[in-house]
This record gives structure tokens, sequence and C-alpha cells, in this order.
């Protein structure tokens, strides 16, 4: 069976099973719209979905899905594009979500690429290096960090220290700081280990990830 075939069947499970069973939330979904209480701010990569990790249905979640899971700081500038931004606008504005996540993982490609020995400028990474610069800050503290003896620890401690990087920024955009200010919206920021399967949530006041459940 090739790649394709094995979507269109994964498709044809779908309608006979899932979409058969929930057949009166989804057509609901269709014909009301959305109205999600959640954001996630997800890496696009294909080892972490957001609806599988939280076991959420369709309807439930507005995710953001980018390189890294990161979140540029707010621009006035509108001249040009600005994907990220846009989505949570309409999440936030919108949509009135009550809640947004950072959700960063490990093995990160985006954030190993900050620690590449051309910085991530590589000319096929053009795109890539300029977005990640958003996490260069992350970077420049790990370095200075003499805790951190291998590149891997590096790696590790980067992909951690960028989300909080993330909701700093989250803080920058007006529109969610004055929600954030009236108690109508709450940032989160959530670590996802791919090996051991384990979840933690990030708490600002001493900086370090807890394990949400065991």
């Amino acid at each position: 069976m090739s790649t394709i075939d094995k979507l269109t069947q994964g498709y044809s499970d779908f309608r006979n099973g899932f979409y058969h069973e929930n057949q009166e939330l989804l057509q609901k979904l269709g014909s009301k719209g959305q109205s999600p209480k959640v954001t996630v701010i997800s890496c696009c990569d294909s080892r972490v979905d957001p609806a599988v990790l939280t076991s959420s249905m369709p309807g439930d979640l507005f995710v953001i899905r980018n390189v890294a899971n990161l979140v540029p700081p707010y621009e006035e500038d509108t001249s040009s594009y600005h994907g990220t931004s846009s989505a949570l606008q309409f999440a936030v504005c919108h949509l009135e979500v009550e809640h947004i996540i950072v959700l960063g993982h490990a093995n990160c490609g985006g954030i190993r690429s900050l620690f590449a020995p051309d910085g991530g400028t590589a000319e096929d990474s053009e795109f890539i290096g300029a977005w990640m610069r958003i996490a260069d800050k992350a970077r420049k503290q790990i370095l200075e960090d003499p805790s951190l003896a291998t590149q891997e620890e590096r790696i590790s401690a980067c992909e951690q220290r960028s989300i909080q990087i993330s909701l700093d920024n989250l803080r920058s955009f007006p529109w969610i700081a004055d929600r954030i200010s009236q108690g109508k919206i709450e940032l989160h920021g959530w670590f996802y280990d791919l090996v051991a399967g384990k979840l933690s949530q990030l708490n600002e006041t001493d900086s370090r990830f807890y394990e949400i459940c065991d």
C-alpha cells in the first residue's frame, strides 16, 4: 500500500468509524461553528499532535503549529506576513479562548538548528534561520550557563527555555495583555518528552517544569 493509499484508507476508516460514532457532534460543529476554550501553540513536528496527546475531540482545541512552537514578539508592521500572530488574533479576539498553551517538546529539530556550526543560516535553511532568531535569547542564556557541560544538555535546556521566551512574547500583544489583566485569559507552558511520554508544566515562579501526572 502506497503512502497516499494509506491516507485514503485512513479516511475511509474515519468515515465509517469515528465520523459515524460522532456524527451529531461533527455536524453541529460544521453548521454552528467552533468555540474552543483553548489555543495550543505547537511544533509542526509530526510526532507531537496536541489533540492526540490530550485525548481531545474536534472543536476542543484551536491549534497553531510552526517550527519549534515559537511565538514572535508583537509587531505593528502589517506589511509583512504574520501567520502565527494572525492565528493568535483570531483565537483571542474572535474565538475568545480562555487559555493559551505553548507546547514544546524534546528532540526538536528547530531548536537543534540554533546550535548548528553554521548558526542555522545555510542556504537551505533561509526561512528556518530567520524564524529561529525568535529563540536566540534562549540560546544565549543557555550558552552562558556553566552547569550545562555537553551540547545535548544545552539543546535540551534550550527546548524548555524557549517556551518562556514565547510566553513573554505572548504578553507583548496588547489584546492578550489586556485580557490577562482582566482575568479573561491564562498562559501555560508545557513540555512533552517524546521518549519517556511525560508531560510537564512550567512554573514561572521558579522557572522549573513539573510533571503533570505520573
